[in-house]
């Protein structure tokens, strides 16, 4: 059974994908500061994935695994946040564009870029999103899927209690409706497994990697040699989200 998922894996990774466009856009967020994004589409009817970055970086996370994303037969945005930098040579966008309006840039005034990303999104395919975050990120969007009926899964890697006395995550996302993934490296799982004890998702669904692993979507990159075992577990969790 293993090897007939490796092989499912395997083959889900190196297979190519049908023409796509790829193209920079922006859209205002809640508070009408221009979010930078990048749009990767196969087909106008296709609903959409959220790609949503880790403190300190930009988009440009995703400009390796979108593209794997995409096969999953989604359109990919994946959006710069208020709170960020760079990274891959992609600059946050966003970011400046909040510094220049003298917007707060915390990660809870990232939520809004979220929202609005959604929002943006929905209106294109009139088809709810599947919400993909890294770190900081990974806990706005599972605090977002509890209220915002435009959701229809999350993944979410190496979600934690990032908002000190501003929020307590736990109490927030109990009551999410839809699909749930997350995971993480080895060593954040444990309090992983804690911040999501109590939630009543339909499906919630934890990965613990068997290597040491990697904080956020970066477990995903071509460049961690477990990046395998990861996108498994995602291929799995995405065959049960209809």
């Amino acid at each position: 059974m293993f090897r007939k998922l490796s092989f499912l894996v395997l083959a889900f990774v190196l297979c190519t994908l049908h023409t796509y466009g790829q193209k920079k856009i922006e859209f205002p967020s809640k508070d009408g500061i221009q979010i930078s994004a990048t749009l990767f589409t196969l087909h106008d009817t296709l609903p959409y994935m959220i790609l949503c970055h880790q403190a300190g970086y930009s988009r440009g996370e995703y400009d390796e695994t979108a593209k794997k994303f995409m096969k999953f037969q989604y359109n990919c945005l994946s959006i710069d946040l208020r709170s960020g930098d760079e990274i891959n040579e992609v600059k946050n966008e966003t970011a400046i564009h909040a510094r220049e309006k003298n917007k707060g840039t915390s990660y809870l005034d990232a939520e809004q870029d979220i929202v609005a990303a959604i929002d943006y999104a929905y209106t294109k395919s009139k088809k709810k999103v599947v919400l993909v975050g890294s770190s900081y990120s990974a806990s706005l969007v599972l605090k977002i899927a509890a209220k915002n009926d435009k959701v229809k899964a999350v993944l979410a890697f190496s979600p934690g209690e990032y908002f000190g006395k501003s929020l307590v995550l736990k109490d927030n996302i109990k009551s999410i409706p839809v699909p749930v993934f997350v995971t993480s490296s080895k060593e954040e799982a444990p309090a992983l497994t804690k911040l999501m004890a109590d939630v009543l998702a339909p499906i919630k669904q934890q990965f613990i990697p068997a290597s040491k692993g990697e904080h956020g979507s970066r477990a995903l990159w071509k460049e961690n040699q477990n990046a395998h075992e990861y996108w498994l577990a995602v291929l799995m969790f995405m065959r049960q989200v209809k």
